[in-house]
């Protein structure tokens, strides 16, 4: 017990230090945490086998935690409306790139075909504790690429049952793989219909009995004891913690304790998900990257060297190129779940040590270098796919100068414009969907392809000097995002924003906003309105 206090005393001072110290350098603190856990376990010799089970298990949660806040973000509309970067983006990523590594593997490298299978599709994973927690802290995660990548990432999880699936049978061949698909079909409908029916009839109504008690301690434990709950019941029945607590999530979504509970659960996530980095940093074994440092950088280049072309062009057909090369360029990394199928497929003789060890450690360094990959994703991007700039698209106004922005050229976007034109009011169009600016350019609007969160942009387009900003994003985060850019810069300029319902008025009355239109209440009071104007027939009317 006192050297486990001993270690774990270690471990906080040690990723203290190296992480005030990288911070200064802007560095992710995930390094520091790796970085903690590669000394620690030269320290006191935990060594990769030597590694503690519970310790594992606990770090996993760090993990859990992310993807129930994620799954909070996304309810089930979001979720269909993703259906094409889940199922399509993700199973085009999965399958093509899993196939080619293994082809590789077996045919160039006359690796086993077994082994070529299961190791092919594991690099074929991403790291989803990194990639997403990036994209969460840069508020990226409802970008146009951060969709696309958080799709793909949802489908990887979804694609380790099938992997460890093909595991079992390569490890143990006298199992029946109809049984064993059949087993999984029916855990993941029970896991489907448990989650969703308790979130529906039990969970919202269970949260509200709770804070009857007026207690926050009461309301934590119960939060915490779902998302537990949850990743449990999954585990149970076959599948990984963190898809059980990406569909809590997803289903509290729809409850009106969604920022709440995410508020409350914030400080758990990254505790957990620093004990998680910390557990990938004692991977790493120095002895072995001096052994096989030449093998270890030729996988490393290759892979994500690989992953990046396959998946930029795949996605290519399908949307932007830069948007494709931004996706590409955060999913080059191989993830955490690699690392667990390496250890099982260790532990039953199916890869030999030496390639094993080869793998993890550049695994883990493939996860270490994503942090400044991701950090820096736009102007790599634009060493080979340059952004559009305001020149790019023609904009037709009478100059930046008492004029109106429009932000987001969705539907109420659309109707403004037209209602701007007109009334032969200048205004500028920003929209970030290039499908939506091209729409507009050929209605000849004066718009430009840009992000509207930018304070560059905003700049110049002269947003101090504007008569009215007028906001009308349809994503409640996105336009979270651009309230906050406007008023930093022009904490004075006549800003209206449209919001849909009461829990995000609530979130946009934070901000000084000058005007919130909330197009729930403008709805009922249009129906109210209609319905006051109807002629009830009298008793001769109906009669008749």
């Amino acid at each position: 017990m006192e050297n486990l206090l001993l270690i774990i005393l270690t471990t906080i001072l040690i990723a203290t230090l190296l992480n005030v110290v990288l911070k200064r350098f802007d560095i992710p603190t995930v390094i520091g945490y790796i970085i903690a856990g590669t000394i620690i376990s030269q320290i006191f010799g935990l060594t990769h086998e030597k590694h503690n089970e519970g310790l594992h298990q606990l770090a996993e949660f760090g993990v859990v935690f992310l993807m129930f806040t994620i799954g909070l973000e996304f309810s089930i509309r979001h979720l269909k409306a993703m259906k094409k970067e889940v199922f399509l983006f993700g199973a085009l990523q999965m399958i093509v790139t899993g196939n080619i590594f293994g082809a590789f593997m077996h045919e160039i490298l006359n690796i086993d075909l077994k082994v070529s299978i299961i190791v092919g599709f594991s690099l074929a994973l991403s790291s989803t504790a990194i990639v997403l927690k990036i994209l969460t802290e840069k508020n990226e995660i409802h970008s146009g690429y951060g969709r696309v990548v958080l799709g793909i990432l949802l489908f990887q999880d979804i694609a380790v049952i099938p992997i460890l699936l093909m595991l079992s049978l390569f490890t143990a061949p006298n199992q029946s793989i109809e049984m064993m698909l059949v087993k999984t079909f029916v855990g993941m409908v029970l896991l489907l219909s448990i989650i969703f029916i308790f979130g529906k009839y039990i969970l919202e109504r269970f949260l509200e009995w709770t804070l009857s008690s007026d207690s926050e301690e009461i309301f934590l434990v119960a939060t915490l004891m779902i998302v537990i709950g949850a990743s449990f019941l999954a585990n149970i029945l076959g599948f990984s913690y963190s898809l059980g607590a990406f569909l809590a999530g997803m289903t509290l979504s729809e409850t009106r304790f969604k920022y709440r509970i995410e508020a409350d659960l914030l400080t758990f996530r990254d505790i957990f998900l620093g004990i998680f980095f910390v557990t990938i940093g004692m991977q790493i074994e120095p002895h072995i990257i001096a052994d096989y440092w030449l093998e270890i950088i030729s996988v490393l280049i290759g892979v994500m060297l690989a992953k990046t072309v396959i998946i930029y062009f795949i996605l290519a057909r399908f949307i932007q190129h830069r948007t494709a090369l931004k996706s590409a360029l955060a999913l080059m990394q191989v993830g955490e779940f690699a690392l667990a199928i390496f250890a099982i497929a260790a532990q039953n003789d199916l890869i030999n040590p030496n390639l094993d060890q080869i793998l993890i450690v550049t695994v883990v360094i493939s996860m270490i270098v994503t942090p400044f990959i991701v950090n820096r994703i736009r102007q790599i991007a634009d060493m080979f796919i340059p952004d559009k700039t305001i020149d790019d698209i023609p904009i037709v106004s009478t100059g930046f100068s008492n004029h109106i922005l429009l932000l987001g050229y969705g539907a109420l976007g659309e109707k403004l414009s037209r209602e701007l034109k007109r009334r032969s009011l200048p205004y500028v169009i920003v929209e970030h969907d290039y499908k939506l600016v091209k729409e507009a350019q050929e209605k000849d609007e004066p718009i430009i392809l840009a992000n509207a969160a930018s304070h560059t942009v905003l700049k110049e387009l002269g947003l101090d000097k504007a008569a009215a900003v007028i906001v009308a994003i349809e994503n409640p985060q996105k336009t979270r995002m651009v309230v906050d850019a406007v008023t930093r810069i022009a904490p004075q300029v006549n800003l209206v924003v449209a919001v849909r319902n009461k829990s995000h008025q609530k979130i946009i009355e934070t901000f000084p906003v000058n005007h919130i239109v909330n197009a729930s209440d403008i709805l009922s009071e249009a129906v109210l309105s209609e319905a006051l104007k109807c002629h009830i027939r009298s008793e001769v009317d109906l009669d008749r």
